[in-house]
């Protein structure tokens, strides 16, 4: 999960009560029978509010703005990635800062741990991605992923590959364990903005300026599929755990959920007063959250398209967010360069 390093500027706190109603189709799951996307489009009506609520912590170190977070599969540790172009690594249950990254010359847009829990990945405004050695912080490689900017990074289920996409408009794959370039994939007209393996690997998603999502086989380096839809930037993909669901959020304002395996739009979810820079799916795959200009996240149910909840209401702007493994907590990296720890509401 990544997003569009101008845009990732969202207020955050709790607040309950707002509500959707799905017009169209009794639930996201049926697909036997598809029905035509334009007649599941979700029309927001919010309620009353409930007081915000108070992080659960806050961590502070960065100087400037949190562009990046990432949880690791066992939820101990936390790395967040800096407009001060450095990398801090957290024990999240403690909220203790275990140690600082430092190395690129420009900001930091992205970061991922991989599946081991061995190997941090960063990548940079300077067009580079550094590999990390989670134990100890030393660096292991350096990769010139880009000529300008490298976006977006992500670490494939089996740890053995590393995705990245910037502003040349290709996605390179990378051996992670020795930093060899496997192939670069192209065909986009505009910057990629974001990418993401699917839950089994044999996928991967990729959203562009262009307003495109195409899907790809990174084992054969091939295109499967383009998803249409979006009428501006797609900023965000993620997969439900599962692997059933794509979800995108763009500058359009709108997140759009898809069958990945044949390319069908199934939903839009609009409640989002400005564009989407972020989504992601909890790791049960009950919520979907989307962060966006609006100064808010809100967290919706995938199944029905409800609108569960609206995070939203805080003086720090919030850049990035991450699910807990568990996903009853989310982290949020924010403008004034801490990251705040947030109770999830209760699931359904």
């Amino acid at each position: 999960m990544t997003h569009q390093p101008t845009f990732g500027k969202v207020f955050v706190a709790i607040a309950l009560g707002a509500v959707t109603t799905l017009t169209g189709c009794s639930s996201l799951e049926s697909s036997a029978n598809p029905v035509k996307e334009e007649d599941l489009t979700l029309a927001f009506t919010s309620t009353t509010a409930s007081q915000p609520a108070q992080p659960l912590n806050t961590l502070t170190g960065h100087s400037k703005y949190v562009q990046a977070i990432a949880i690791s599969t066992d939820g101990q540790i936390l790395a967040s990635g800096g407009e001060d172009g450095t990398i801090k690594l957290w024990n999240l249950p403690k909220g203790i800062r275990i140690r600082t990254l430092a190395g690129h010359i420009k900001p930091i847009h992205a970061v991922a741990i991989s599946p081991d829990k061995k190997l941090v990945a960063s990548g940079s405004y300077d067009g580079t991605i550094k590999i990390w050695q989670l134990s100890n912080g030393s660096l292991i490689h350096t990769l010139n992923g880009d000529s300008t900017s490298v976006l977006s990074i992500a670490i494939s289920p089996d740890g053995k590959t590393l995705a990245s996409s910037g502003l040349d408009k290709t996605i390179k794959l990378w051996q992670l364990s020795n930093g060899e370039l496997i192939r670069t994939l192209t065909g986009n007209l505009d910057a990629v903005n974001c990418v993401t393996f699917s839950p089994d690997g044999q996928t991967l998603a990729s959203g562009s300026a262009d307003r495109s999502i195409n899907l790809w086989n990174p084992r054969m380096g091939i295109r499967i599929r383009t998803l249409e839809g979006h009428s501006d930037w797609v900023n965000s993909v993620a997969f439900s755990p599962d692997g059933k669901l794509l979800a995108s959020g763009s500058n359009d304002g709108t997140i759009k959920l898809w069958n990945p395996r044949n390319g069908e739009a199934i939903a839009t979810l609009k409640g989002n007063a400005t564009l989407i820079n972020s989504v992601a799916f909890s790791s049960k795959g009950q919520t979907i959250a989307s962060g966006s200009l609006d100064n808010t996240i809100k967290l919706w149910n995938p199944r029905t398209g409800e609108l569960k909840s609206t995070l939203a209401g805080d003086d720090s702007k919030v850049n990035s967010f991450a699910f807990s493994p568990d996903g009853q907590t989310l982290a949020t990296g924010s403008h004034d360069g801490s990251i705040k720890i947030w109770q999830v509401p209760a699931q359904e």
